[in-house]
């Protein structure tokens, strides 16, 4: 499911070595989840070369913007209704047998429909907006010689480096922020115009600079480790931040449900509200050889916010939780929340926390050997006529958040492959968890994937192009084929996962 608070930011330490410090727009670390920001001679070379990486990215997001071949609608196969209230017992339906299940997937009413690709389509054409309004402003920044202007301000405090820190990387963070509210306000106003949010613009402020205190509280330590080492080890600082980068990653894994998370929601434990749902789950974890504790099951007041359904599942070790939206629960019967759980349940057994911390180290190795490698030909090229005296220099943050953008941009559809690939087995264990458990568990499972895209307005036929650079899930209409035709049991096959 998508990782909570898509319309408010998320901040982990994964974030702070790829998007904070470096300001890759996309975060590294996958967080499983159920679905789905005086006169200067100006160097025209620069700018051109920027240009020319604006008309690729418009050229492609023309492509991807535009919704696929129109096909006939057909009445949803499985009609949301209106699900059962918390208080109200499940409602289940009955299996039917497999050679009679007639497979539908994901559709839409004609209305529905074109509001679900309406919406897409803003959101991807704001995507591309950001990364070329970001990548320009970055440019701007550089040919203005803002950066240098801090270093100097700072220098006047004296030269103690962590000091200098305190002062020149909240400056160029915030300014990078507050220079970025057009697009951060226009994805919040599509939220609401598409009834995905609820939240007030006041709130959301409170929120944004929520947010923005953690990332200068984060940053200011990471950015201050980060050229201590540039300048102890010039040729291997990017091996050497990695290795210091890496436990914070997993120290922000395991800190986030704690710290991070309730400064935006409000978390309490599932059997405080749900005792029998509690109680389900706890046998479906059974079964499947897994102890995992009451004390581990939250409930979040999406509700406060959001319109949106969804859960997921956060931390690592002792903090490692499965959390569910009240929303969800207020929309979904109990089966189909036991199918979201057995889902999230698969991220939580199948170690995809883990993976995706190793993933994003991974990367983030090849981000920092590819940023050490390009910052010294671009401040050979260029450093002079931005006043950046060399890697080593606190100004130069903004040409690595540049290069890193850049990076970050470009690998985003092997990152969501990746994710896609989690969220498949996630699918296919959280079947398997519920066989002979909840009756007629392939059309629960279908039902809820309607669900899920009916109230999120999933696109119901995103073409080839747009799965490939958006998607982190498998397309709706693929899950619900998917629960509707695994069946290894009937074909006498073992199942994968949950013996």
């Amino acid at each position: 499911m998508p990782r909570p608070g898509s319309h408010v930011r998320r901040y982990t330490c994964a974030r702070v070595a790829g998007w904070i410090i470096l300001r890759a727009r996309r975060p590294g670390l996958f967080l499983p989840t159920l679905c789905r920001r005086g006169e200067y001679r100006v160097n025209r070379r620069s700018i051109r070369i920027a240009g020319f990486f604006a008309v690729f990215v418009f050229a492609l997001a023309a492509v991807l913007a535009t919704p696929p071949a129109s096909h006939a609608q057909k009445p949803a196969s499985i009609p949301a209704g209106q699900a059962a209230t918390p208080a109200q017992p499940a409602k289940t339906l009955p299996p039917a047998p497999a050679q009679t299940v007639q497979v539908q997937g994901y559709t839409l009413s004609p209305a529905q429909a074109a509001q679900a690709i309406a919406y897409a389509r803003a959101r991807h054409e704001l995507y591309f907006l950001d990364v070329i309004y970001g990548l320009l402003l970055l440019v701007l920044l550089l040919q203005l010689r803002i950066a240098p202007r801090f270093r100097d301000l700072a220098a006047r405090a004296g030269d103690n480096s962590f000091v200098q820190t305190i002062i020149v990387a909240p400056l160029i963070l915030l300014t990078i922020d507050i220079l970025s509210l057009p697009t951060a306000l226009w994805s919040h106003w599509l939220a609401l115009k598409y009834q995905q949010s609820i939240q007030g613009w006041a709130s959301w402020l409170v929120d944004w600079t929520k947010g923005e205190g953690v990332e200068v509280m984060i940053g200011v330590l990471v950015i201050w480790i980060l050229y201590a080492v540039i300048r102890k080890s010039p040729r291997r600082w990017w091996l050497y931040f990695w290795l210091v980068a890496v436990p914070l990653i997993i120290l922000g894994a395991v800190a986030e449900p704690l710290i991070v998370e309730p400064l935006f929601f409000k978390f309490t434990p599932l059997a405080n509200s749900q005792p029998h749902l509690a109680e389900r789950i706890e046998r479906v974890a059974g079964r499947a050889g897994l102890e995992i504790s009451q004390s581990r099951m939250f409930v979040m007041n999406a509700s406060s916010k959001l319109k949106a359904v969804n859960a997921y599942v956060s931390g690592l070790g002792a903090t490692k939780r499965v959390v569910v939206w009240d929303t969800s629960i207020q929309r979904m019967t109990e089966d189909e929340i036991l199918f979201v759980f057995s889902h999230e349940m698969g991220h939580y057994v199948l170690d995809h926390v883990r993976d995706g911390i190793l993933f994003s180290c991974g990367v983030l190795l090849f981000f920092l050997f590819l940023a050490y490698r390009s910052v010294h030909w671009m401040l050979a090229r260029w450093g002079e006529s931005w006043a950046i005296r060399g890697a080593d220099d606190l100004a130069s943050l903004p040409a690595l958040i540049l290069l890193l953008t850049v990076f970050g941009f470009l690998f985003t559809p092997i990152s969501n492959a990746y994710s896609r690939h989690l969220e498949h087995q996630a699918d296919q264990y959280g079947l398997e968890a519920i066989h002979g458990l909840v009756p007629g568990a392939p059309v629960v499972a279908a039902h809820a994937f309607q669900i899920l895209g009916e109230v999120d307005l999933e696109e119901p036929n995103p073409s080839t192009a747009v799965k490939f650079w958006f998607y982190n899930h498998p397309p709706l209409d693929e899950r619900m084929r998917f629960a509707q035709t695994y069946d290894p049991w009937s074909e006498g096959r073992a199942p994968e996962f949950v013996k």
